[in-house]
């Protein structure tokens, strides 16, 4: 019995007294040393803050809309008997060229008897001169030395016939104006909105044939603030002279996949604030958009939405920096010389896709934060890492 339960018992006592001995030695083990590591600073590119002497771009936009839009009308009444090609929709014109012919029959006939009746005019004319010639000579022979009266050597009879040869003159004349109207042309060069009218079709004077605008120039309306107008040194009323001809101004837009560039000038301004949107409106002009004036062959179509850029007159000293500095609207991250972070708010005079330019709240040779960064925390240590190249 005693040899059973020894046998029974044994591993049990051979487990506890290993388990015994190992927690004896795991006691008499020294602790581990504890290292505790300082958080490693977060590595930052900067780029410092540099005054320079700047002018500012006053940004912008406006819809391109044509100088001159006119409704083409005809000044006498007629059948169309012929229409241009160029008087179609988009198509474009010359100066003096015939757009549309209305038939000029009653205009000859009309023309043939205002020359008829100036050549009866004339007719009469000669014969009162010679008549008063005549009574002249006779009257001089029978009372020498004496003045005659008017009625006497027929002049109320020489001026009736001069007035009538200029009224038949002048209807000659009217004649003739008809007849060049019958042909239906433009003094400026342009293109066609559209048109309303047909061959055959009967017109009166004043009936709308089309509408079309000139192509010599064209006009963007930009909307300015007070600042942006001071900007640009504009007064509220402005006209362009020789002396004065206003601010550049560069017009771009995206046509198709490529972006366009267009160089206009700024050649008035409103002299009222808009009362709706509190605004001053500036107007840009574009010279021969659809010709010299193109970018590339793409002219400044009339309707295209437009961003436009002033380059300001004066200089000013500023801060500039490149245009990742600025965070939010009015923050950069700036790094002091204990190397930790310094959220500041400055004042923001201009931006643009290169840069933004500073008033105040850095000073010159600051180190400002560029890279991106999670979480900033104002006074966070930061590892600062210079700026290779800045453009």
């Amino acid at each position: 019995m005693k040899k059973k339960y020894f046998k029974a018992t044994a591993p049990i006592l051979v487990l506890a007294l290993g388990y015994g001995v190992v927690q004896l030695m795991s006691a008499a083990k020294p602790a581990p040393e504890k290292k505790e590591e300082s958080p490693r600073p977060i590595s930052l590119v900067y780029d410092e803050a540099r005054e320079e002497a700047v002018r500012l771009t006053v940004a912008t936009q406006g819809e391109v809309r044509p100088h001159t839009e006119i409704d083409l009308t005809p000044q006498v009444s007629g059948r169309i008997i012929a229409i241009s090609e160029n008087f179609a929709e988009g198509a474009g014109f010359t100066p003096g060229e015939t757009l549309v012919q209305l038939d000029d029959a009653d205009y000859r006939l009309a023309l043939a008897r205002a020359e008829a009746g100036v050549a009866a005019a004339e007719v009469v004319l000669l014969q009162a001169r010679a008549t008063a010639a005549i009574k002249r000579q006779q009257w001089e022979t029978a009372n020498p030395g004496r003045e005659p009266t008017p009625l006497q050597v027929n002049q109320p009879q020489v001026a009736e016939a001069e007035a009538q040869l200029r009224s038949a003159k002048a209807e000659l004349a009217d004649a003739q104006l008809n007849l060049a109207r019958t042909q239906i042309k433009l003094p400026f060069r342009g293109r066609v909105i559209r048109r309303d009218i047909g061959v055959g079709q009967y017109v009166t004077a004043g009936t709308v044939l089309g509408r079309v605008f000139a192509t010599d120039r064209v006009e963007v309306r930009l909307p300015l603030t007070d600042a942006q107008l001071q900007e640009l040194d504009l007064p509220m009323g402005f006209v362009a002279t020789e002396r004065n001809p206003g601010p550049p101004v560069t017009l771009s837009a995206q046509v198709g996949r490529d972006a366009h560039q267009w160089q206009g000038r700024i050649v008035r301004t409103q002299a009222a604030v808009d009362q709706q949107t509190r605004l001053i409106y500036a107007v840009a002009e574009v010279a021969d958009p659809y010709g010299a004036g193109a970018s590339n062959g793409v002219p400044l179509a009339v309707g295209l939405f437009v961003s436009a850029e002033a380059q300001g007159v004066r200089e000013r000293p500023a801060l500039v920096l490149p245009r990742e500095a600025l965070r939010s609207a009015d923050k950069v991250y700036v790094v002091d010389e204990s190397n930790r972070l310094n959220i500041r708010t400055v004042e923001v005079l201009s931006t643009s896709k290169d840069r933004v330019v500073i008033a105040s709240g850095l000073t010159d040779g600051e180190r400002v934060v560029t890279s991106a960064i999670a979480n900033a925390v104002d006074g966070m240590e930061v590892q600062p890492i210079a700026q290779l190249a800045r453009k």
